[in-house]
């Protein structure tokens, strides 16, 4: 889930939260504090190397097991882990999982069962859910490939692949904004945890556009939008992403997100919230 190249800011956009200088020394602060003490969990010391964005780092957050120094790093990861941020990915992730299932589960009895239902995640990182969904079912009931930018979050997906002998799904370096067209088009299309890194509203509405023209007849887009987040300034002031800036992001409202789809020509356009409340999965049917 990260995760891609064009994240940056666009000229007249906004920029990170620093007013005054009691802020700007609060904000320093908190870097030095993060880039040292924080270093004794492992969490933290995997966003300096990789981004606090990539997928690398979501990854681990799926995973949710403290690690880094004994005692006073696992404490640190413990609190990091429990942000709420982080918890409502974790909870996104298992929303979006359900709903891939129903769409698959719809999708198993038609036309060209025999091939699988295909899926495409155009900015998976490791992909981890994906291949839990995949460890779901039997072998060549689904098709998954993962697609993303960061190479090294695509070689750490296909090692854990291998590791758990799954077969059915692959990994490929790709732009989710400028994708290559598949050889056979895919049933289901998913974008997650890539829209609310990009700060430019017309770049999402062409993504969207884009990915319709990549589905089979009666595809699915399933992508996520955050609608809020609690800590928003201090992310934008404190986090690195994975082109080493501080990492900014935009909220935006749902039916926003849904008016995109309808614009773009899908049909039965729906949203369904996960249970901490930042994030919605919606499904738009071509």
């Amino acid at each position: 889930m990260t995760k891609t190249s064009t994240t940056r800011r666009p000229q007249n956009g906004p920029g990170p939260h620093r007013t005054g200088s009691l802020n700007r020394a609060r904000w320093a602060a908190m870097r030095l504090l993060l880039g040292t003490v924080g270093r004794a969990s492992a969490g933290i010391r995997i966003g300096y190397r990789h981004g606090f964005d990539s997928g690398s780092m979501l990854d681990y957050v799926y995973v949710n097991k403290a690690g880094g120094f004994p005692v006073v790093g696992h404490l640190i990861d413990r609190v990091y882990l429990n942000a709420v941020g982080w918890r409502a990915i974790r909870a996104r992730r298992e929303l979006l999982k359900g709903v891939l299932r129903k769409e698959i589960a719809q999708r198993r009895g038609g036309e060209g069962v025999g091939r699988g239902v295909r899926v495409l995640d155009v900015a998976s990182g490791p992909g981890r859910y994906l291949q839990d969904l995949v460890a779901e079912y039997e072998p060549g009931t689904v098709r998954v490939e993962c697609r993303d930018l960061d190479r090294a979050g695509l070689a750490q997906g296909e090692r854990q692949a291998a590791e758990r002998g799954l077969t059915g799904i692959s990994y490929a370096y790709g732009d989710a904004l400028d994708p290559a067209p598949s050889s056979d088009a895919p049933d289901i299309v998913v974008v997650s945890g890539l829209y609310e890194l990009l700060l430019d509203d017309s770049i999402i509405e062409a993504s969207v556009a884009r990915l319709r023209e990549m589905l089979a007849p009666g595809g699915v887009l399933v992508f996520t939008t955050q609608t809020h987040h609690p800590q928003l300034e201090f992310i934008a002031n404190v986090l690195p992403n994975r082109e080493g800036v501080l990492w900014e992001m935009r909220c935006r409202p749902v039916e926003l997100a849904e008016r995109w789809a309808a614009q773009a020509g899908f049909t039965k356009v729906a949203s369904r919230r996960e249970s901490v409340g930042l994030f919605t999965v919606t499904t738009a049917r071509r």
